[in-house]
């Protein structure tokens, strides 16, 4: 609309009544949705715009497409915008992207999720793993100080495969073995005392040193002090790589004990995983193939670190195709 007819169509605004006003604020509300979208990728992605195909810096504008800014690359001459080679690449009903960045902090499940925001099922379960595949990595660097680390498991689920490696079961039953066995997912916990947190699943059945090297030594600071159960395989861990360890007895009754005048304890590890475990109670079951992404998400909520849906979109958007 061109600015002369724009002032008339604007000068007229106060002489429409209620329900025409929230007509005209109905037929807005996307519109305006849809911009905050677009304005909040060009913030977290401008400053490191980079080609997806040769990583070059160089590139001009190219017109637009699908509401976003295209790109063309000074180098390679490719065209992309700032959504190409990411998760989030192709998605419709941008428009809606913040209203389900709200969905998501609430923790709805999905059909209660595409009934608020008025798209399918499915969409909402696409859009639930697009949105979290990168919301995952946002963690902390390193563990620092005391950190306490511990595993929990959960029984191994194919929920949605159209194969099975087994013999088909009926949903939240129980293992075909006693004890820790092939038929659990083990996840590895890792959290220190200022409340950042790692975790990581490491497989089925026991945990083992291999694993914890491979997961938790390259987030572990050197000079940390690692706290665990007697499981054997810190001890042969900490030992191969001289990191500072203590053992806190739990078959024993032991719960804490003093260190100099340090607590020596597991129960802030214990304590997440049992509220990730509550909270994952509201799903009725997830496929193990989802399950980091549902320790993201959970990381995510954890004491509040994410509260609104432009933070959570942020993280989205300013961690993917870094």
């Amino acid at each position: 609309m061109k600015a002369p007819r724009f002032k008339n169509w604007f000068a007229t605004l106060p002489s429409l009544n209620g329900p025409q006003r929230r007509q005209v604020l109905d037929a807005l509300h996307p519109a305006a949705g849809l911009d905050q979208v677009v304005a909040l990728i060009a913030e977290a992605r401008g400053p490191g715009r980079r080609c997806p195909r040769c990583n070059n810096e160089r590139c001009h504008r190219h017109g637009f497409a699908n509401d976003l800014q295209r790109f063309r690359c000074c180098a390679c001459g490719r065209t992309f915008n700032d959504l190409s080679g990411t998760p989030l690449a192709r998605l419709r009903l941008k428009a809606k992207w913040l209203a389900y960045s709200q969905v998501l902090l609430d923790s709805l499940s999905v059909r209660k999720g595409a009934d608020r925001i008025g798209v399918h099922r499915n969409t909402a379960f696409r859009w639930r793993h697009r949105f979290l595949d990168w919301v995952k990595f946002d963690r902390p660097p390193s563990l620092n100080g005391i950190v306490e680390a511990d595993e929990t498991f959960l029984l191994e689920s194919q929920k949605g495969s159209r194969t099975l490696d087994r013999p088909p079961r009926r949903r939240g039953g129980r293992a075909a073995m006693r004890g820790i066995s092939r038929h659990l997912d083990c996840i590895l916990v890792a959290r220190d005392r200022n409340g950042n947190t790692i975790d990581a699943v490491t497989g089925r059945g026991a945990l083992t040193a291999a694993q914890l090297e491979r997961d938790l030594l390259p987030r572990l600071d050197p000079q940390a002090l690692l706290v665990t159960d007697s499981h054997a395989g810190y001890r042969a861990f900490s030992r191969k790589h001289q990191i500072a360890h203590e053992v806190v007895n739990l078959r024993a009754g032991v719960r804490t004990r003093r260190l100099g005048g340090r607590a020596i304890h597991v129960q802030n590890v214990n304590a997440y995983q049992g509220r990730f475990k509550a909270w994952l109670l509201g799903f009725r079951g997830v496929a193990s193939r989802y399950l980091r992404n549902y320790l993201g998400w959970r990381w995510g909520l954890d004491g509040g670190r994410v509260s609104t849906p432009e933070q959570l979109f942020g993280i989205a958007v300013g961690v993917i195709n870094r």
